[in-house]
């Protein structure tokens, strides 16, 4: 089941992402997150979660690609599901509903921002109908090694 989050999901989130920062190249971030940063997303943007059980195993959320009014149709999405959500098709109907709650709000595209080393990302998102757009060479900087960061699209 895929839901809106809700305050109660914020100790899920946080863990979950500062799990992806500490331990992953998913994100080139290398600073933890905060409850006060994690709140601030979920009172800014529409952040959804995947249920296994009744517990939250994720979180999906989507924002401005970039500053500007000639950028509000153009969203960037961030999708994170803990090891025990993966292989249930969660992901894809957490995906869904990103895309369904952004047409909504009157987006054009998304955008996902992966790790070139992300094979999984790279292969979900291209299996989800994204396309790869752009390739920055040693973009990011973690874990002593530069990193390239794939733009991918989706048309809405």
């Amino acid at each position: 089941m895929i839901r809106r989050a809700t305050s109660e999901d914020l100790p899920v989130i946080l863990a979950l992402w500062n799990e992806v920062i500490r331990d992953t190249t998913i994100t080139f971030t290398s600073a933890p997150k905060t409850e006060d940063q994690i709140a601030k997303v979920l009172a800014d943007q529409p952040v959804f979660v995947p249920e296994i059980d009744g517990a939250c195993v994720g979180f999906g959320t989507y924002g401005p690609f970039r500053s500007g009014d000639g950028y509000a149709r153009t969203m960037e999405h961030a999708i994170y599901l803990s090891d025990a959500a993966r292989g249930h098709g969660l992901g894809r109907m957490l995906l869904g509903a990103l895309e369904d709650s952004a047409r909504a709000d009157g987006a054009h595209s998304l955008i996902g921002g992966i790790s070139g080393e992300n094979e999984g990302g790279l292969a979900f998102h291209a299996a989800m109908g994204f396309v790869e757009v752009g390739r920055v060479r040693e973009a990011g900087h973690k874990f002593g090694r530069y990193l390239d960061l794939v733009l991918m699209q989706k048309r809405l």
